[in-house]
């Protein structure tokens, strides 16, 4: 499963929680029931939006079916979603999915670097990019848009260059994603919408161009491939301006949208996709000299350290959406380099009630026998994956989440 939006249980409360797996399931069911096993890989999270769209605007009750045992949902049954969204869903999935498949092999990353395994990628692409054009044709949605778009990618990469807009890259995506969205207004029987949707689809296929970019950047650079932040010389510092952009523009655009249920909407387009940002660019902080101080929620490579040995306290920062948070200052040029992993900022003493146990400035390190139990404590309270930073149970170290989805939740009630 690949996409940006990547929703967990301590994000979404438990009735959205159970709408967002059944569009999921319904989405890798319905490939599955229209295109063959095979077609489940094409499963993923931005799909899912599509599904969402469609039933969060339409006046009638939501269709579901009972689905058998899976073991993605520890072999219980559950209520998936079915009709018309799903099947837009599984069509755009299957042509996207079409063309990252071909675009991985004409770059020729990991084993289809392989010329017969990349041939075989190749036509895997093509059957799939047709028969998401049949699935459209059931929903009545010109697929040719989105194979238009996919072919001329090509063309629209090999065209820029240096201190062209990163944006042109970005387009034939955005006009896909623009498509999709409005023409859930039409499957909804709600044609006002159509004209916003586009707005939010295009905007949304912005951010997801720029995030894939990002977040492929550094192994881009290792293997020579082309990028489009390092093709049109676009550094971290405007890609993330344009990301925060966009996802402004995808909330003032949702304004003008009629929904019968928004929350689940609400909660994928507004507050997930903003984490999404948040998350890469996090990430991505400090990599070529330009990240650090994108916007909330970033914190920068470079952290000045006192006389101690300890990091003093950097100034509050107001973030484009108003949010306030500590943003260390950068250091000098002849200021000291702090070791690699101190990436993050904490204060001594952070954490308490069951995270635990506290950050250490300087850290402390423990011995191998206090680590492991240390170590078994934290994966028992699921600190690895919802507690970030956690310190290291050996080093005392901070460390970002392992799956960086629970940063802490800057969600408001208006999506219960």
């Amino acid at each position: 499963m690949f996409g940006i939006l990547r929703p967990c249980q301590h994000r979404l409360s438990p009735a959205l929680r159970t709408e967002w797996v059944a569009h999921l399931c319904g989405l890798c069911l319905t490939l599955r029931d229209q295109h063959g096993q095979l077609a489940r890989a094409a499963t993923n999270y931005d799909g899912i939006v599509v599904s969402a769209l469609v039933e969060a605007q339409s006046d009638t009750e939501s269709s579901r079916r009972v689905a058998g045992p899976c073991p993605l949902r520890g072999m219980r049954r559950a209520s998936v979603a079915e009709g018309a969204g799903s099947s837009l869903a599984a069509s755009v999935s299957l042509v996207l999915a079409s063309a990252k498949v071909r675009d991985h092999a004409d770059d020729g990353d990991g084993v289809l670097r392989h010329r017969s395994l990349a041939t075989l990628a190749r036509s895997a692409a093509g059957r799939w990019a047709d028969r998401g054009g049949r699935t459209a044709a059931l929903v009545r949605f010109d697929a040719s848009v989105l194979t238009t778009a996919v072919e001329s990618q090509a063309a629209v990469e090999s065209a820029l260059g240096p201190g062209d807009s990163v944006l042109a890259a970005t387009e034939p995506t955005e006009l896909a994603t623009a498509a999709a969205f409005a023409h859930t207004a039409v499957l909804a029987g709600r044609p006002e919408n159509a004209e916003p949707l586009h707005e939010v689809g295009r905007f949304f296929g912005r951010v997801a161009h720029l995030l894939d970019a990002v977040e492929d950047l550094d192994a881009d650079r290792a293997a020579g491939v082309w990028n489009p932040l390092t093709a049109t010389n676009t550094s971290l510092a405007t890609a993330r301006r344009l990301c925060d952009d966009a996802v402004r523009g995808v909330r003032w655009a949702l304004r003008d949208v009629t929904l019968t249920r928004p929350a689940l909407v609400h909660a994928l387009l507004v507050h997930e996709l903003r984490h999404a940002v948040r998350r890469t660019f996090g990430h991505a902080s400090g990599r070529d000299g330009h990240g650090g101080h994108g916007g909330p929620g970033d914190h920068g490579d470079h952290l000045p350290y006192d006389a101690s040995g300890s990091v003093p306290p950097p100034p509050p920062f107001v973030g484009t959406d108003g949010d306030k948070d500590s943003v260390p200052p950068p250091a000098g040029p002849d200021g000291p380099t702090p070791p690699p992993h101190d990436h993050v900022f904490v204060n001594d003493g952070d954490g308490g009630c069951c995270w635990v146990p506290k950050f250490r400035v300087p850290p402390r390190r423990r011995n191998v026998v206090l680590g492991c139990g240390v170590a078994t404590y934290m994966c028992c309270t699921c600190q690895f994956c919802c507690r970030d930073p956690w310190p290291g149970p050996w080093s005392g170290r901070p460390h970002d989440a392992l799956v960086d989805c629970c940063d802490g939740c800057d969600c408001c009630n208006c999506c219960d």
